[in-house]
This record gives structure tokens, sequence and C-alpha cells, in this order.
């Protein structure tokens, strides 16, 4: 949702997702899997404004990632929520 708000982004939720590259999860097909409910209630969360990285438009797992791209702009670090690591 915060990247629909930012001007660096598409302006559709549907164009976000599936802007080349953007996520692994919809390279790999992850995004096919059945979601939990967890799953579902953090989608409800998010159309309802609630924002847990405060804003963040980047994310990555640093136990996994592979761009250093990510790992250099570790001075905008904002959050981290389980495995990930947000950034504005």
């Amino acid at each position: 949702m915060n990247r629909i708000k930012s001007p660096l982004f598409p302006d559709t939720l549907e164009d976000v997702i599936y802007q080349p590259k953007a996520f692994t999860c919809v390279e790999d097909g992850q995004i096919n899997l059945k979601p939990d409910e967890e799953s579902y209630r953090a989608a409800i969360d998010a159309i309802r404004g609630i924002d847990p990285t405060n804003g963040c438009l980047f994310y990555y797992n640093p136990k996994t990632a592979t761009s250093r791209w990510m790992h250099n702009r570790s001075s905008e670090y904002r959050e981290t929520i389980g495995n990930h690591v947000f950034m504005k």
C-alpha cells in the first residue's frame, strides 16, 4: 500500500505486485500458494491502513538477500518484522 501512495511506483495494487523483479515471491510462484489466516489478517490490516512498517517501501531478508543494493541501504533501516528488514 505504501508503494501505491509513492510517486516512485505504479498506481495500482496489481501493477505494484507484478512490477518486474520487484518481489521474489512473484518471480518464483509463491504468490500462487494458498494464504493462511495470518496472511489474510495482514492483508486486511493493510487495506485498513494499519502499517507496522511506518511507511517503508522496501524490504529484504538479510539471511537470504543476494543484492548488494539492499545491504548498502542499511542506513535507511526502519523496522524489523520477523526475518525481514524494512526500509524507506
